[in-house]
């Protein structure tokens, strides 16, 4: 009698622990899965990410953190990490992005308070 009920509390936890992931919006998975990488988005940036189309891969990943690795090396604490497509801006210090932009809002963007730029 107590294996069985030992069975099926296990059950149930394993039951609510997939409901807990299942029940996780998209941004919390992913924050999760980055943060094993190093990299951690911001609400915000998770949102416009979403929002504009830019897929988050894991070879984007490491090119973000190649990207942070060199900002850091020349002191860099906030930049602009871009390709022909997409751009980040990203804070070094603590492996942040904080927001995603398209390549059609960068034509009239103005970028402040970064100190240097790095080319995905």
């Amino acid at each position: 009698m107590i294996e069985r009920v030992s069975r099926q509390a296990a059950v149930q936890q394993t039951a609510a622990a997939r409901g807990a992931v299942q029940g996780a919006g998209f941004g919390a998975i992913l924050q999760q899965e980055l943060s094993q990488e190093g990299v951690q988005f911001s609400k915000h940036a998770i949102t416009r990410a979403e929002e504009r189309g830019i897929e988050i891969t894991p070879s984007l990943i490491d090119q973000i953190k190649g990207s942070m690795v060199r900002a850091q090396a020349k002191g860099a604490t906030n930049i602009l990490a871009m390709d022909t497509e997409k751009a980040f801006i990203i804070n070094v210090p603590h492996g942040r992005v904080i927001t995603a932009i398209t390549q059609d809002e960068m034509k009239d963007s103005v970028f402040t308070n970064i100190d240097g730029a790095v080319f995905l």
